[in-house]
């Protein structure tokens, strides 16, 4: 279903004014899941301090985190197992995750209270909407996207978060040099990823078709059960070019 803004917003006086949206199919919207007691009670206790609202305007980074230093953005970083080891290694970046899913959003605050993470902030809403109205043009440091919907059935493909239009909205945020790392464990997926990358002309690709594991991805319990199923696991690592 196509989400085309006919009716755009009023921006604060002092804001950049985001770009026209282009139609995209919402492959990623809010929506409820089952919860547990204690996420539950981290959305109601935690989600003001750690979490910012979707508005269209873009993020001054600096106020946000507190603090100058380069910023990665994570897309759907599920119940954060992953986000959180990456934030605690790499404590000299920020994090910003968006994840749509109640129960999602309340682990990763559990999480953050947990390890005091102050480098980590959430964002809960579609994705494409964020990049495109919230994030300055030629602002992150990388981008992360592990183990996306797959939308495996054929005629759902269309669906799929990896699209040229949204590779070149993504590659317009990023600083030179910067980086895109994507993973899945689907080979199709895995392919087209690679596919749509390497098509667009402002990325080139840091291996000759698929990138060793980096060290600072963990692998997660689902993954090391689909390893040992014999299950593959691809992941991509593109860099923005300087020229």
């Amino acid at each position: 279903m196509s989400t085309e803004n006919t009716n755009p917003e009023l921006v604060a006086e002092g804001t950049e004014k985001p770009e026209q949206q282009f139609g995209h199919i919402k492959s990623f919207v809010h929506r409820r899941s089952h919860m547990t007691p204690g996420q539950k009670q981290a959305i109601e206790r935690l989600m003001d301090q750690w979490s910012l609202a979707y508005q269209p305007r873009c993020l001054n980074y600096e106020k946000v985190f507190g603090r100058q230093a380069p910023t990665i953005l994570e897309i759907g970083f599920g119940m954060g197992e992953t986000t959180e080891k990456i934030a605690l290694t790499r404590h000299e970046e920020n994090f910003l995750g968006v994840e749509v899913f109640n129960a999602g959003v309340g682990a990763m605050l559990k999480r953050i209270e947990a390890s005091s993470l102050n480098n980590v902030r959430i964002i809960q809403h579609d994705a494409v909407e964020v990049v495109k109205d919230m994030l300055p043009a030629n602002s992150l440091a990388g981008v992360h996207i592990y183990f996306p919907d797959p939308w495996p059935k054929k005629r759902h493909h269309k669906r799929r978060l990896i699209q040229p239009e949204f590779i070149k909205l993504l590659v317009s945020r990023l600083q030179p040099g910067g980086y895109i790392h994507c993973a899945t464990d689907w080979e199709n997926y895995a392919e087209q990823m690679l596919e749509v990358l390497s098509a667009n002309p402002e990325l080139e690709n840091t291996a000759n078709d698929y990138a060793p594991k980096p060290d600072y991805r963990p692998q997660t319990k689902f993954e090391t059960r689909g390893l040992r199923l014999g299950h593959g696991v691809w992941d991509l690592v593109f860099k923005k070019k300087k020229d």
